[in-house]
């Protein structure tokens, strides 16, 4: 199938023609019909992308790289389904019924509050470890510094973020701790 050598649409037309449909059937067996079509788009796509690397045996070809549009889809949505999931732990009711939501929406506010007066050192420490679930090794390797420079800056941070929740605590802000200030502040994942 390298015939690319004068027109590449000539090309690309012949390709698709010959093998849109196995493509699309595959990706119907691997993520249903209605996001089948994306998939075969996205496979299409990186062949234009890569025409002149497409090798001779282009069927297995792109099955490769519709198996992979697929792992990468599900992998995305893995990371949506996981981020929806911490904002609603975050968002949702930490007391009893009897909480009423002016009573989260201030506690909210207090930690995105304190947050906030974070050091653009300390902040990304937290988010890193608490929102984006990153060991201190994974997080080092974000912040570009190394695991043990990660691990001080991260116990400052926490620190740092307790103190002002404390003091905002003090002040009347909100009655105990925001919900989901335990997480950033002491349940954020070790080792990994």
């Amino acid at each position: 199938m390298r015939w690319l050598s004068t027109d590449p649409e000539a090309w690309f037309d012949a390709l698709w023609r010959e093998h849109a449909p196995r493509i699309q059937a595959y990706a119907v067996r691997h993520v249903g019909v209605h996001d089948a079509e994306d998939v075969l788009a996205e496979t299409f796509t990186v062949a234009w992308r890569r025409r002149d690397e497409v090798p001779a045996l282009v069927l297995p070809w792109l099955l490769v790289v519709a198996r992979n549009t697929v792992a990468n889809r599900r992998r995305t949505e893995l990371r949506h389904d996981e981020r929806v999931a911490a904002l609603a732990a975050v968002a949702g009711p930490a007391g009893g019924a009897d909480d009423g939501v002016e009573h989260h929406v201030a506690e909210r506010a207090q930690l995105l509050g304190a947050l906030a007066l974070l050091s653009e050192a300390d902040r990304p420490a937290l988010l890193l470890t608490a929102w984006d679930g990153l060991g201190p090794a994974a997080a080092a390797l974000v912040a570009g510094c190394s695991t043990t420079a990660f691990k001080v800056r991260l116990h400052r941070a926490r620190a740092r973020l307790q103190r002002l929740l404390d003091e905002a605590d003090g002040d009347g802000v909100g009655a105990g701790a925001p919900v989901g200030a335990e997480d950033a502040v002491q349940r954020t994942p070790r080792g990994r």
